[in-house]
């Protein structure tokens, strides 16, 4: 016989007192910790508990008793369910407060080493329509709302455009409207749609590797620039007909789009790194300006997704590095060497590596079209490329930046670091959890001597944090 799950308590008249990471907030009931999505500090609220641990519970609210007096009423008429803006009833002048002491706490509390006071986080410019890219799934299974269940109400078709729910992974919340994008690109999807709908074409599904529409990418440009990018899943002519139809639709239709572009995607996930993009209409490639330079970005190019809060980020950078013109610079993770060529003008040469070829090769473009001379751009793993060999051919960086993924550097990238001993490392991330752990390998040899948070994503718990560090014998010097 299988044993009855133990009933979980519904707690009531909870005060939810703090905010927690990946947008929860919390409250402590004895000695224990419970997170609960969707509240803000303030609220008083009856929650079941959902999932319990030895330290910590998980629950969702039952009902309200009271709001917090900061709670603010969310823009979006899909918070709660979409999980991409979990602070929208949070204040933007609470939000980043709180980011502020989570990049303090996670660098105290997990690097343990002696840190500098830090500066004032940088809000962003904007807040609403900040990102410059989207990524939309397309599927047959959309999501459905426990308000709808509930209902009974039916659904001629199950087909929807937009956003994966976590924990459902094969299922799709339809997307009306987002806030986070100019305007036009709502437009553009749902045009994408209901095209889709009127003319009888698939929608993929994830379980059966079926269905003719998948994903759609939208990016724009600080230069009024569009791009497109469609996902397929075709072995048929007379499907890439039908996905031909639809792109003619929305060149037709969309004058602004400068850059239309299709993939077949077969693979069983939609990454498209390593798949052949092909143009419908116009150039494969957008451009931004920052400062006086323009950065060519490709349907396969990192570029910060906040433009306006980009520069402000690589200011931070650049002035941490405290270049002058004699000095060579590592840019790690470099991306389409928009840091790189960003300080190359105050450097004598910059070398920027990155693991994506085709980002490389977007560098390399970079460089020649700002008529930036004094760059090397190199493509590969990071701890294969970033050896003492690589270093004694091409000199001993005197500054490196380095601005890893969310997982942070390789511990045999900290290690050829160190032997390399830079000056002064800018360590760029948007992991501060990651970062503090590199930061304390790094202790041995680096002090911190300032940390700069920057809000890259408003109405998100993710937050940017740029910390200089100083060989030690330089500093006690």
């Amino acid at each position: 016989m299988t044993r009855k799950k133990k009933q979980l308590p519904l707690l009531e008249d909870i005060t939810i007192t703090d905010v927690a990471a990946e947008g929860k907030s919390l409250a402590r009931v004895d000695d224990m910790v419970i997170f609960v999505p969707f509240t803000v500090p303030g609220d008083i609220v009856d929650i079941q508990i959902r999932k319990k641990k030895h330290h910590y519970c998980e629950a969702e609210v039952v009902r309200f008793k009271s709001y917090s007096d900061i709670r603010v009423k969310p823009m979006c008429e899909h918070f709660g369910i979409c999980g991409g803006c979990k602070w929208q009833n949070l204040p933007y002048e609470e939000q980043i407060k709180f980011k502020q002491k989570q990049v303090f706490d996670q660098l105290t509390r997990i690097g343990k080493i002696e840190l500098p006071e830090f500066n004032p986080i940088l809000g962003s410019v904007k807040t609403k329509e900040y990102r410059n890219k989207l990524e939309f799934g397309c599927s047959n299974k959309r999501w459905l709302t426990k308000d709808q269940i509930e209902s009974g109400e039916k659904f001629d078709n199950m087909n929807a455009v937009g956003f994966h729910i976590t924990g459902a992974f094969d299922k799709i919340l339809p997307i009306e409207k987002c806030w986070l994008m100019d305007g036009l690109h709502n437009e553009i999807r749902n045009a994408i749609r209901d095209y889709a709908l009127n003319n009888k074409i698939s929608f993929f599904d994830l379980r059966e590797q079926k269905g003719l529409l998948r994903d759609i990418i939208i990016r724009n440009s600080n230069t009024n620039e569009w791009m497109v990018i469609i996902q397929f899943h075709y072995e048929e002519q007379a499907d890439e007909e039908k996905a031909k139809g639809l792109l003619q639709y929305i060149a037709d239709n969309f004058k602004q789009i400068t850059s239309l572009m299709y993939v077949n995607n077969q693979k069983g996930n939609d990454t498209i790194g390593d798949l052949e993009i092909k143009t419908f209409k116009g150039n494969d490639y957008i451009f931004e300006e920052m400062e006086n330079l323009k950065f060519k970005v490709g349907p396969k190019s990192f570029y910060q997704t906040n433009t306006e809060q980009a520069y402000h980020l690589y200011k931070v950078a650049r002035d941490f590095a405290k270049l002058n013109q004699d000095e060579t610079v590592y840019d790690l993770y470099t991306g389409t060497g928009t840091i790189a060529n960003f300080v190359a003008g105050k450097a004598k040469r910059v070398i920027g590596i990155e693991y994506v070829p085709e980002a490389i090769e977007d560098a390399k473009v970079n460089s020649s079209i700002n008529d930036i001379k004094n760059t090397l751009f190199y493509a590969g793993d990071m701890k294969d490329i970033l050896t003492d060999d690589f270093i004694l051919e091409h000199g001993k960086p005197d500054v490196i930046i380095t601005d890893p993924p969310r997982a942070g550097m390789h511990p045999d990238v900290i290690k050829t670091i160190m032997r390399a001993a830079p000056k002064r490392i800018v360590y760029v991330s948007c992991n501060p959890a990651t970062q503090a752990r590199d930061l304390a390998d790094l202790d041995c040899m680096y002090k911190v001597t300032a940390v700069q948070p920057v809000d890259m994503f408003p109405h998100t718990p993710h937050v940017e944090n740029v910390v200089q560090l100083e060989r030690k014998e330089t500093t006690e010097a």
